[in-house]
């Protein structure tokens, strides 16, 4: 059997040292689109070391490590083809600000395997501490195509529902030509993302965009249109990846204010398309952050900051 879930998830955690600096972080900014305009302020925040700030998702790449898709993969009761994977989803919860230089002890486990019939999917959890203890905990949900049917348990639902009613924001994001070769710096040596052969025998016309490329584009354009670059209230991101993504076409990234159960939370819905493809959607969502503390309303519906 492809996937033996009881040996994945009796296997021991690993354990890992990792560092990063600046130039790591800078590298993951400009592979998920920061830069454009140049010159721009706001861009800038992520782009010049002498301002930069953290978007929390850098911390699935932090490292320079394996990324969780492919580390999931080398787990005990695992042995499946890499053309048959598919980054299914993605979790970051945020403890404190992430540092732009640093060094962190990355704990890893598989913590669930579901049967979901045609498919298996292994959730694999990191999570990163450093001397001052806690900073994230990471969670990549892979999908594994015909690796399921053993009777296991389904799991929760695959996908998340999108608000009704008009979004309080939309953004568009242009992925340039190069992204994904960029992108991979960062460390995801995937072929998918960049060799036509391998993508083709993975049943796909070209390659395509890293599912992260989009979690952490789409977590940008959050930051900056509702919480004007304050990426220090970023608490909860999460996402399923409902479909493709090809260099050179434009997200489309729709936005909802919700209310939290914790009334110092607000939480922003939301649905990612491709507008050249009359929005096929790519990601659905969430992300979880810092009331403003001057706002004494949601403002549901509307772009406001709040």
């Amino acid at each position: 059997m492809p996937v033996d879930a009881a040996a994945a998830l009796a296997a021991a955690p690993r354990t890992t040292e990792i560092a990063w600096d600046h130039k790591d972080v800078l590298l993951y900014h400009l592979g998920i689109g920061a830069g454009v305009p140049a010159t721009d302020p706001r861009e800038l925040r992520y782009t010049l070391e002498s301002r930069l700030h953290v978007l929390p998702s850098f911390a699935t790449v932090a490292g320079a490590g394996v990324p969780g898709v492919i580390d999931g993969l080398s787990w005990p009761g695992v042995d499946v083809d890499l053309a048959r994977v598919l980054h299914g989803g993605q979790r970051v919860r945020v403890r404190r600000p992430l540092p732009v230089r640093g060094t962190a002890t990355l704990t890893s486990r598989i913590v669930a395997v579901y049967d979901k019939g045609k498919a298996a999917v292994l959730v694999l959890r990191r999570e990163a501490a450093d001397a001052d203890g806690p900073l994230w905990t990471d969670d990549a949900e892979i999908f594994v195509r015909g690796a399921g049917g053993w009777g296991g348990e389904r799991g929760p639902a695959g996908r998340a529902e999108v608000p009704g009613g008009e979004p309080g924001a939309v953004v568009e994001r242009r992925v340039r030509e190069e992204q994904a070769l960029l992108y991979r710096l960062s460390g995801d040596w995937n072929p998918l993302h960049a060799d036509p052969a391998f993508a083709a025998r993975a049943g796909f016309e070209r390659p395509v965009l890293h599912g992260l490329c989009t979690y952490g584009s789409t977590l940008k354009a959050v930051v900056d249109t509702l919480l004007d670059g304050d990426v220090t209230r970023v608490r909860d991101c999460r996402a399923r990846f409902a479909g493709v993504v090809y260099p050179g076409e434009t997200l489309r990234v729709r936005m909802w204010w919700e209310r939290h159960e914790d009334p110092a939370v607000a939480r922003v819905a939301l649905a990612v398309g491709v507008a050249e493809r009359a929005d096929a959607p790519v990601l659905t969502g969430a992300v979880d952050v810092l009331r403003d503390p001057g706002a004494d309303a949601l403002g549901a519906g509307s772009g406001a900051v709040r």
